[in-house]
C-alpha cells in the first residue's frame, strides 16, 4: 500500500477555494479544478518506492501483473483502467460527449492513418479507449446531463418568444424522438452569429421575468453569460439541468451530452482522454464526428443513488461498466475494523474525518483529500471515523 502524492490541474473553470477548504490548505488565488489520482500519463500520482518518489504509471509498467493482478491485465492490458479525481467547478465546463469502445478504436485508427499528431489541437481521439464516467457530489452540485424529453424542450423554446424558434419547437413536438433531437441539436450547432446573439438576449429576458420557468432559464442564462455567442448555448437548452444533493451521483455513458456547472465531487472514469465537445469551449469541435457519437434519446432518470453492498457498511454506486466500481464507506467513531478484500487494485480516497488503513505491514492515516493505492492481492483493514471512497477495477463477487 502506498500513500499517493497527487497533482492539481489549474483549469480556468476551477474553484480557487473548494479543494483547499476540503484539504485544509491555504488558497493561493488560482483556480484548483481537479486533483488527479491514478496512473494516467497526463498527471500520474507518485509514490515512495525504493527510497525515492516514482510515478505510479512507471511502477505498473514495470510489473503489471504484480501490481494489477492477472484478471485486470487480461481484460484491460498492462494499465490501471480507471482514474479518480476530486473535481471542483466554479464555472461551466464544456458541453461534451464520449465515444463507445468501437467508436474510439475506429476514430483513433483513422486519425493515426491521417497522420494527425496525438497532441494536435484538432485531434479528437487521443487513445483507443471509451470513457464512461461518474461523479458523486460532495457538496450541492449542478450539471447538465442527457437530453430532456423533446416536448419539454419545445416548451422552453416557445417561452423564449422568438418567431424563428417556432419550427424547431414544432419538430420537437411532432417528430419521433431520435429524429427530433438530432434535427434540432444539429441545427442549433450551426446557427449564425446573429441568431446566437438573439438567443442569448432572449434567455436573459426570460431569466428576468417572473413565472415557473424563471429559475430554469436563469441557469442557461448563466451559461450564456459565461460563453456569449457560443453555439453550445442553444444546444445546452436541450440537455436537462440536474441538481445533486451530497451523496448523489451522475453516470455519463457513451454518447450522453453533459456539462458540469458548479460544485465539488469525486469523479471516476475509464482512463481515457477521448472527449468530443459540442460547445461552451474555445477548443476544437468536430461537428460531423460529434453527430455520429451523440445518442439522440431522452435521459429521464439521470440521478444515481448508492445501494448497500451485502450486510456491510459499504455503499456501491451502480454503473453498467467493468472499467471501474465506485463505493463509499461512511464510518462513525464506534465502528470496528472493516477488512476490504484485495483481489483487485484499489484507490482509496478520504473526503472527511480521519481514516486509518493497514495492509501488508504498512499503515497510512488519510485525512480529507488524502488517498492511497493498494496493489492487487493486498487486503486492507479500515478503521477510524470519516468517509472513504473506494475505487476498484472489474467488480468481483468478493469485492
Amino acid at each position: 500500500m502506498d500513500r499517493l502524492i497527487n497533482t492539481v490541474r489549474p483549469y480556468p473553470w476551477g474553484s480557487p477555494t473548494a479543494l483547499p477548504a476540503l484539504m485544509g490548505t491555504t488558497p493561493d488565488g488560482s483556480p484548483q479544478a481537479e486533483l488527479w489520482m491514478g496512473a494516467h500519463p497526463g498527471a500520474p500520482s507518485r509514490v515512495q518506492r525504493e527510497g525515492r518518489l516514482r510515478g505510479l504509471d512507471r511502477i505498473i509498467e514495470e510489473d503489471p501483473r504484480g501490481e494489477l493482478g492477472d484478471t485486470v491485465v487480461r481484460r484491460f492490458g498492462p494499465r490501471l483502467p480507471f482514474l479518480v479525481k476530486l473535481l471542483a467547478a466554479d464555472a461551466p465546463l464544456s458541453l461534451q460527449v464520449h465515444p463507445d469502445a468501437s467508436q474510439a478504436a475506429a476514430g483513433y485508427a483513422r486519425e493515426n492513418a491521417q497522420g494527425i499528431p496525438l497532441d494536435a489541437p484538432h485531434r479528437t481521439y487521443r487513445d483507443q479507449q471509451h470513457k464512461p464516467e461518474m461523479i458523486v457530489a460532495l457538496t450541492p452540485f449542478e450539471g447538465l446531463c442527457g437530453f430532456r424529453p423533446p416536448h419539454e424542450s419545445a416548451g422552453l423554446l416557445a417561452a423564449l418568444d422568438l418567431d424563428w424558434l417556432a419550427p424547431y419547437a414544432g419538430t420537437l413536438r411532432s417528430a419521433p424522438e431520435e429524429q427530433a433531437l438530432r434535427d434540432v441539436f444539429s441545427a442549433f450547432l450551426s446557427l449564425s452569429p446573429g441568431r446566437l446573439a438573439e438567443f442569448g438576449r432572449a434567455l436573459s429576458s426570460a431569466a428576468g421575468r417572473s413565472g415557473p420557468l424563471r429559475e430554469e432559464f436563469a441557469v442557461y442564462d448563466g451559461i450564456s453569460q459565461a460563453y456569449p455567442g457560443d453555439p453550445g448555448v442553444p444546444a445546452a437548452l436541450l440537455v436537462g439541468h440536474v441538481r445533486l444533493a451530497p451523496g448523489e451521483a451522475l453516470f455519463l455513458g457513451a454518447g450522453v451530452p453533459h456539462a458540469y456547472l458548479r460544485g465539488l465531487g469525486v469523479e471516476i472514469m475509464a482512463a481515457s482522454d477521448n472527449v468530443l465537445r459540442c460547445g461552451l469551449t474555445n477548443k476544437h469541435v468536430d461537428v460531423p464526428e460529434l453527430l455520429r457519437v451523440v445518442r439522440f434519446a431522452a435521459l429521464r432518470t439521470p440521478v444515481v443513488r448508492p445501494v448497500r453492498a451485502g450486510h456491510g457498511e459499504e455503499e456501491v454506486y451502480p454503473a453498467p461498466v467493468d472499467d471501474f466500481r465506485l463505493s463509499r464507506l461512511v464510518r462513525g467513531a464506534g465502528d470496528g475494523v472493516r477488512v476490504l478484500p484485495g483481489s483487485r487494485p484499489q484507490l482509496l480516497v478520504c473526503t472527511e474525518g480521519a481514516i486509518r488503513l493497514a495492509a501488508a505491514g504498512d499503515e497510512v492515516v488519510l485525512t480529507a483529500g488524502g488517498s492511497a493505492y493498494v496493489r492487487a492481492g493486498e487486503e486492507v483493514a479500515v478503521s477510524g471515523a470519516g468517509t472513504l471512497f473506494r475505487a476498484t477495477a472489474v467488480p468481483a463477487d468478493d469485492n
